[in-house]
């Protein structure tokens, strides 16, 4: 994998789960509080290993694992490399979601990830279609495996529903 920074859009090649969670590592490089980043792919293409290397990116404490069952974890901001800011990480696992009686819209809004996504990087696995209201733009990944040989493929974007001051 390159130290090279990551520039969007990227379209890569990862053969192994590590090196997808050493991809998300990169990718937590160019993150700042406020963004959302939406991960979208089938059952097993790697959701979760990504949000591991974002969280290892952005130095936040705690093990990350799947929020499934508890739908968002939030991850207090740690040390974090290249002298960047610290970073808090909310992970939310939007699969679940309306599958409690409440509509999904009703449920994503009791999370209340407005108010989170000024104080850090919001990660939702499943949430494409449904979290994209929450700000004018948003990251999007997307990853696919291959069930012969377990390579997956990430295909990585800016999506920009108003302006972002950081592009030109």
């Amino acid at each position: 994998m390159s130290d090279e920074p990551l520039t969007l859009p990227v379209d890569v090649e990862l053969v192994t789960a590590a090196d997808t969670a050493e991809f998300g590592a990169r990718l937590a490089d160019i993150l700042v509080a406020g963004d959302l980043v939406i991960l979208d792919g089938p059952l097993g293409a790697g959701k979760t290993a990504m949000t591991k290397g974002i969280a290892a990116g952005l130095g936040v404490q705690g093990r990350v694992t799947s929020p499934t069952f508890v739908i968002a974890r939030e991850h207090r901001p740690g040390s974090r490399a290249h002298g960047l800011p610290p970073v808090a990480l909310v992970h939310v696992d939007a699969y679940r979601l309306g599958m409690t009686g409440q509509s999904a819209v009703d449920e994503l809004d009791a999370l209340d990830l407005d108010t989170d996504l000024t104080d850090a990087v919001v990660v939702v696995e499943w949430g494409e279609g449904l979290v994209e209201k929450l700000t004018d733009g948003h990251v999007s990944v997307r990853l696919t495996r291959d069930p012969d040989s377990d390579v997956r493929r990430v295909t990585v974007s800016r999506v920009h529903s108003g302006a972002d001051p950081r592009e030109p």
